[in-house]
């Protein structure tokens, strides 16, 4: 790697594909592991429980969400599309909010998830730490900040039945095939073909 480089990016031209977190038990792991640190857990709750790009989830101020209710909504404006979105965060993400309110004491111009240097954590800390989560309970794989929004939406088609129309509105893309490939899931009709024995 040359100097200035940075391994969390790919070259120009050319994309690693990172994966969802694809069991239960997996994901539960990792919220034991944070338990001890509200704001990383906080981090991990939204965004598996959200469909925000991690340039999002880092940009969240704490006046946004401080006296939100489970499925109150709240509005950002993406930083990749530019778009304007309404969000509804629920109990499991209000819950780790105002755990890491109550822990960190800070106020409401501040980001989120701060980082130890003041201001709010950069989208390839936020990959480290999901790869570094994700190594910490042994998972195999490519991991890193779109792991979680990967696994949103994994968890809301395996394990939810949210059809892909839906999934392919959430996720702003144009065929629910593109939803199909990003969520690292085959169509049921093309797995069911693999158990054909000959």
């Amino acid at each position: 790697m040359k100097k200035g480089e940075n391994y969390n990016h790919p070259k120009k031209g050319s994309s690693i594909k990172v994966e969802p977190i694809i069991k239960t038990k997996d994901i539960q792991a990792i919220k034991k592991l944070l338990a001890s640190n509200p704001r990383n857990l906080c981090l991990f709750t939204i965004g598996i429980n959200t469909n925000l790009r991690a340039s999002d989830l880092v940009k969240l101020q704490v006046a946004q969400v401080r006296d939100l209710k489970p499925m109150e909504e709240i509005e950002i404006k993406e930083t990749k599309t530019r778009k304007k979105r309404r969000i509804s965060l629920n109990k499991s993400c209000i819950d780790s909010i105002q755990n890491l309110l109550q822990n960190a004491g800070l106020p409401d111009d501040a980001y989120l998830f701060e980082s130890q240097r003041g201001g709010p954590l950069t989208v390839s800390s936020v990959s480290r730490l999901v790869k570094h989560w994700c190594d910490l309970i042994n998972l195999k794989g490519n991991y890193g900040s779109h792991t979680m929004r990967k696994t949103f939406g994994y968890q809301q088609r395996t394990r939810f039945g949210v059809g892909l129309p839906e999934l392919m509105v959430t996720f702003g893309h144009g065929s629910q095939q593109q939803t199909l490939d990003y969520l690292c899931i085959q169509p049921e009709e093309v797995r069911l073909i693999y158990a054909n024995e000959i």
